[in-house]
C-alpha cells in the first residue's frame, strides 16, 4: 500500500474518532444542563440551546452570523459555559484552545450545572 495513502487513511480515522468523541461530549454537556442531547447535533438550534444553557439571550444567534463578531460571541459563550459548570477562567481558556481535551473532561467529569453561576452583565 502506498505510504501517502496509508497516512491519509490514518489521519481520517483519527479525525473521525476525535469528531465522535466531541459530539458525544457536547451531547453529554447538554444532558447535564437539563437539555435534550439530540439538540447538540442540530445546526443553529444547538447554538440557541447553548445560549439557553449559559443564560444568554437567544437573539445572540443573530450575532453569530456576523463575521468577526461571531468570534467574540463564541469566546464569551465559552467562558460562560465554563462558569455555569463551576469552572474558572483557566478552564475557559482550555475550552477555547484545546476543546478536544476540555469538553470531554467537562462532560464526563464531576462538574455540576449551576445556571445561577452565569455571569450577570449588561449584555445578558
Amino acid at each position: 500500500m502506498d505510504p501517502e495513502l496509508m497516512k491519509q487513511v490514518v489521519q481520517s480515522v483519527v479525525l473521525a474518532v476525535v469528531a465522535v468523541i466531541e459530539i458525544a461530549a457536547i451531547w453529554r454537556i447538554f444532558v447535564k444542563a437539563g437539555q435534550p442531547g439530540w439538540a447538540s447535533i442540530v445546526p443553529i438550534y444547538n447554538v440557541v440551546v447553548l445560549l439557553r444553557i449559559t443564560g444568554k439571550p437567544t437573539w445572540w444567534v443573530i450575532l453569530m452570523l456576523v463575521p468577526l463578531v461571531n468570534i467574540v460571541i463564541a469566546i464569551i459563550e465559552t467562558v460562560a459555559l465554563a462558569k455555569v459548570f463551576g469552572k474558572g477562567g483557566g478552564y475557559a481558556v482550555g475550552l477555547i484552545f484545546l476543546p478536544f481535551v476540555f469538553l470531554p473532561v467537562l462532560a464526563w467529569g464531576d462538574a455540576q450545572y449551576q445556571l445561577s453561576a452565569a455571569p450577570a452583565s449588561a449584555f445578558a
